[in-house]
């Protein structure tokens, strides 16, 4: 299942998401991952939470963030929830890249949240289809 978290600068898209995150390892009897660009989110998740810097791994694309995607969850079947704060910044502002980045993780087998900061009226229709909007 695949859910957005969307809106323009400032409208607490990643204070959603951090809520999210924090509930679903709560509630998770696997793993929780979640994905960013830079460590800012280090302090305010708790530590069940594996956290990633995409910087680290020199994540840019769509393309590559769904190999690193699947990456993960080929090393490790017990993930159930993976978060993705900045999904743009990470892989590109081409919306249309971003469609097909929802449309290929859809076929993933775990739980995707995404953050993206933008206008719900960029959002390809298509990905309204795929991906439940919170």
């Amino acid at each position: 299942m695949i859910k957005l978290i969307v809106g323009t600068k400032g409208t607490g898209k990643t204070k959603t998401l951090i809520e999210m995150a924090k509930k679903a390892a709560e509630e998770s009897k696997g793993n929780v991952v979640c994905v960013e660009k830079g460590e800012k989110l280090v302090r305010e998740l708790p530590n069940t939470v594996r956290l990633v810097n995409s910087e680290e791994y020199d994540i840019q694309g769509f393309a590559c963030l769904y190999g690193f995607l699947a990456g993960f969850l080929a090393g490790n079947y017990d993930i159930t929830h993976i978060f993705v704060d900045a999904t743009l910044k990470i892989g590109g502002t081409d919306m249309a890249a971003l469609d097909a980045f929802v449309e290929n993780v859809a076929h993933l087998e775990v739980n995707i949240i995404l953050s993206v900061s933008a206008d719900k009226t960029e959002i390809p229709a298509h990905i309204a289809q795929i991906a439940q909007e919170i």
